[in-house]
């Protein structure tokens, strides 16, 4: 089902298909984990095989609803943690007091770009229009720019 956006938050929230892992090298990658990060499904376990940096992640001891973050070359990785054990399920709730905190750093170390794929929704089970509604939300009013990839 395709998202329709308004003009306002088709510059702020773009979907494109593509391999998320050909985005630009200056974005920022975005997506959830549990606070165990254990990234052993999913496009979890492709940061894990791409990016390291388990225990670096598990030595920050994040909490559900907060993010971990590994810096790697000129770019963040955000690990949003929207859950306390990998068996478990995320909520909205905890989807967007990730994204705050996400977005605080960001704006704190002046990133402008992120790229992710539709967190929460593969795996995990959330809604993609409710995640979408909470990205626009969470990210307005600032001049950082999401890039949502699909395959």
């Amino acid at each position: 089902m395709a998202t329709h956006f308004s003009k306002d938050q088709e510059e702020r929230l773009k979907c494109v298909k593509g391999d998320l892992f050909t985005c630009p090298p200056q974005d920022a990658l975005a997506h959830c984990i549990s606070e165990d990060c254990r990234m052993g499904a999913g496009i979890a376990r492709l940061f894990k095989e791409k990016f390291g940096g388990v225990q670096e992640l598990l030595d920050q001891k994040k909490k559900t609803g907060e993010v971990a973050v590994l810096q790697r070359d000129d770019r963040y990785i955000y690990y949003l943690i929207t859950k306390k054990k990998v068996s478990h399920k995320p909520t909205y709730d905890s989807m967007r007091k990730s994204l705050e905190a996400m977005k605080a750093h960001s704006l704190n170390n002046g990133v402008t770009d992120i790229s992710m794929p539709r967190i929460g929704c593969g795996l995990d089970g959330l809604d993609w229009n409710k995640v979408s509604a909470i990205l626009e939300e969470v990210f307005e009013g600032t001049d950082i720019k999401i890039t949502v990839y699909t395959l």
